[in-house]
């Protein structure tokens, strides 16, 4: 994939910001992601830790970033630990950063070899009693696997048992909640590819069509422009999968009078969109079909004209079980008293609209945020309300990508098509 360059700038006023949180007299850890093994000496695609990446830009493994706001001399605040240089490694998998590499991308005025990181910390800890260490604190994280941030954290605290340790994630995720003018740039470019791909596949999908042949067209478009899909696995539905929230096989067949629910999106530099469309795989909805695509658009504007700052995600979602009540019982699905008390859970309503309308995004797909906190400017979130009847092998989700102002909010996915109109005049339009 293609190298994206960012300012090293941008890192060092992350760090800047994020050091002028933390305590006085105090240093913070922050470790790079394993390389997960698979099977036999086979492993998975490398993703760097988010955390680090938003503070150094550097994407590779075996890397520890040490912050000593503290520190008297300027050369030793900020410190990048970089894996040690192994020639013979290196036939293997190519070079690596050198320090002059990575000190160019992060901004740091001093990298060292990993096999330096334990005595310089072993001064530090001699020196402060406060640590700031990082964790994976997002509250949708299972953390089954123990990662390497883990590891550090036990190890740590068996060797020094009495220093003052504190969790680094309130004070980075508080940052990274709000993007800068450069994130929304890469966010905007990952929503742009988005768009030109499903372009693509309007021209494409028809009758007879595979799942996987749709889903290859998306990444002929992603790669050959430099980008590459957004870090979570596409989504391509028809028929009855539709209705499926995350349904990944993408290996049926597309059939005429079907509708094909479309959940992928571009990353560009680490950032990633996030869409859905929904459309006739024959390029023309049935009128059952454009009714429930029409309720679902109607409840998306709906509550893309209440994400504004103020608003938290929970009045949000509110806002969006509202609409889509309305339009339930509009479409006959339900009953006035089925939703006559939306706080309740009703088994009527959740079986057709199961899930939350919005996340965050960003460096991840499900960024970091609080849901119950207000929406500020510079904040950006999904809206994404759907509509699913299983009978009917019915499931219509529209998705667009939503950054928060000072005066309401901008739609980041504004140019790419969305009404069913439209849909149908560039599918047979070919």
């Amino acid at each position: 994939m293609k190298k994206i360059e960012i300012n090293s700038s941008f890192f060092t006023r992350n760090r800047k910001n994020l050091a002028a949180l933390m305590k006085s007299d105090s240093c913070a850890v922050i470790n790079s992601n394993d390389i997960m093994p698979s099977n036999a000496d086979g492993s998975m695609k490398f993703i760097q830790n988010s955390d680090l990446f938003y503070l150094t830009g550097i994407e590779q493994e075996e890397t520890v970033l040490l912050l000593n706001p503290s520190a008297k001399k300027d050369d030793m605040k900020e410190i990048l630990f970089i894996r040690d240089y192994n020639p013979e490694l290196e036939v293997w998998e190519g070079k690596k950063y050198s320090p002059e590499e990575a000190s160019r991308v992060s901004g740091i005025q001093t990298v060292l070899g990993l096999s330096r990181f334990e005595d310089m910390l072993h001064d530090l800890m001699c020196k402060y009693e406060n640590v700031y260490l990082n964790t994976n604190d997002h509250d949708r994280a299972a953390n089954i696997v123990e990662t390497r941030d883990l590891r550090f954290i036990a190890r740590l605290r068996n060797r020094y048992p009495i220093h003052n340790y504190f969790r680094l994630s309130p004070l980075i995720y508080s940052l990274r909640a709000i993007k800068s003018p450069e994130e929304v740039e890469l966010l905007q470019k990952a929503c742009d590819l988005t768009g030109k791909g499903f372009n693509r596949i309007l021209k494409f999908v028809k009758p007879g069509v595979w799942e996987y042949e749709i889903e290859a067209e998306f990444a002929h478009e992603f790669i050959s422009r430099g980008s590459k899909y957004a870090d979570y696995e596409p989504i391509i539905a028809s028929g009855e999968s539709s209705c499926f929230l995350h349904y990944i096989s993408n290996d049926k067949q597309c059939n005429d009078g079907d509708v094909l629910l479309i959940d992928l999106a571009a990353g560009w530099g680490n950032y990633n969109a996030d869409m859905t469309r929904t459309i006739p795989v024959n390029g023309k909805f049935t009128k059952r079909q454009k009714d429930v695509y029409n309720a679902v658009l109607r409840a998306m504007k709906g509550t893309i004209a209440e994400m504004k700052p103020g608003k938290t995600a929970i009045d949000i979602h509110m806002v969006t079980k509202e609409l889509l009540a309305k339009e339930l019982v509009d479409l006959k699905l339900v009953k006035p008293e089925d939703v006559k008390d939306l706080n309740k859970k009703s088994s009527a309503f959740k079986k057709y609209y199961p899930h939350e309308v919005s996340h965050f995004l960003g460096l991840a797909v499900h960024d970091v945020g609080g849901f119950d906190e207000p929406l500020k400017p510079g904040m950006v979130l999904t809206c994404e309300p759907g509509i699913y009847i299983r009978e009917e092998k019915i499931g219509i989700r529209i998705e667009n990508d939503i950054l928060i102002t000072e005066n309401g909010n901008l739609d980041l996915m504004k140019s790419i098509p969305v009404e069913a109109e439209e849909i149908e005049s560039i599918m047979n339009n070919r």
